[in-house]
């Protein structure tokens, strides 16, 4: 078995692969505005003669579980189904429509008006959600994603989410936050994040006066995130291969620190031990080669959208904004809705 997302687009490529799925650059005339996921398909299928079943996933269903596609895949591997596609349970009254100038009255499509169901005394209808579609590789090349022996898969409502317009995204992150998928592993509350200071805190640039003074720059809203994360009762901590101790001195964070370290993961290791956390609770941001083992280490990695290529490989979240130039906070803010989403598990 194998994972593919069909693209024709260089930052999700990029993206594909550092998550280790594998990746099928579209041709441009299954890549228009109008183009099918049929015809997508089909043209993978082409490129792909070992291939005999599809599930194709659509990316705008964030609440989908694996242990859900697991039993859709079984329905056609042992069961013997062509094809499966999943549902949702709605209870919904429907009405004919009734268009502008048309001398009608609408009429109830699935309900007596004199003997309204109660919601609870309803079974309800199942609809087609778009969440996925699996299906035998005979049935898409005759241009079908479903037919043959066909089973639908009902999915728990709360699962069922679907971003198709911009008012989507709120609703779904809030929904993802209770009932996504966040890996094997139970959760945990991140309690210390360690940063690189050199490409994460700043920049990375250093400027040199006539006098030889160097200096540095920073964003004021990292250290408006360093200061939100200590209050949530995370420490803080900031390394860095250079002796940057005069500032970090004028910055006056009042975080512990590491300078001129030529060994950042064995910094990290001795911390981790010092404080007694499991790895889960521990959280990294950094940019460069040097820090990729700690990022590999980490329960929760980042960094920047501007780090080098084998950080960005490693890491588990690569934030929008470029180092020095409000990463911290950006990062900060990605730990707080894994604590939302801890908080959520616990109340369930």
């Amino acid at each position: 078995n194998s994972v593919w997302v069909s693209t024709d687009h260089d930052e999700i490529e990029k993206v594909a692969k550092q998550f280790g799925a594998r990746v099928h650059r579209r041709s441009p005339e299954v890549s228009q505005d109008s183009s099918t996921s049929l015809e997508a398909i089909r043209e993978f299928l082409n490129h792909h003669h070992e291939v005999d079943i599809v599930g194709n996933i659509q990316a705008t269903s964030p609440c989908l579980h694996p242990s859900d596609l697991i039993k859709v895949a079984d329905l056609i591997q042992k069961e013997g189904f062509d094809s499966v596609f999943s549902v949702v349970r709605r209870h919904q009254f429907r009405w004919s429509e009734v268009k502008k100038g048309e001398n009608k009255m609408t009429e109830p499509q699935n309900l007596n008006p004199a003997k309204r169901y109660r919601r609870q005394d309803w079974p309800g209808e199942l609809y087609e959600n778009g969440s996925f579609y699996f299906a035998k590789r005979h049935l898409i090349e005759k241009g079908y994603l479903q037919g043959g022996k066909m089973a639908y898969y009902e999915m728990r409502a709360e699962h069922s989410v679907d971003i198709d317009i911009d008012i989507d995204w709120p609703i779904a992150e809030q929904r993802v936050l209770s009932f996504g998928y966040f890996g094997k592993e139970p959760l945990k509350e991140v309690k210390l994040l360690v940063c690189s200071i050199d490409g994460c805190l700043t920049n990375g640039r250093i400027y040199v006066t006539e006098d030889q003074k160097e200096m540095v720059s920073y964003d004021y809203r990292d250290i408006v995130g360093i200061n939100l994360l200590k209050k949530r009762g995370i420490q803080v901590r900031l390394i860095s291969e250079r002796d940057c101790s005069k500032t970090l001195s004028a910055m006056q964070l009042g975080c512990v620190a590491k300078v001129s370290a030529t060994n950042k993961l064995q910094v990290l290791e001795d911390w981790q031990k010092d404080t007694g956390l499991s790895w889960k609770e521990v959280a990294y941001l950094g940019n460069e080669e040097s820090d990729v083992e700690c990022l590999k280490k980490a329960g929760m990695s980042g960094v920047p959208a501007d780090a080098c290529a084998v950080a960005q490989k490693a890491a588990g979240y690569i934030c929008k904004s470029n180092g020095g130039c409000g990463a911290v906070r950006e990062f900060a803010e990605h730990i707080f809705l894994l604590l939302e989403k801890v908080n959520a598990a616990r109340k369930q």
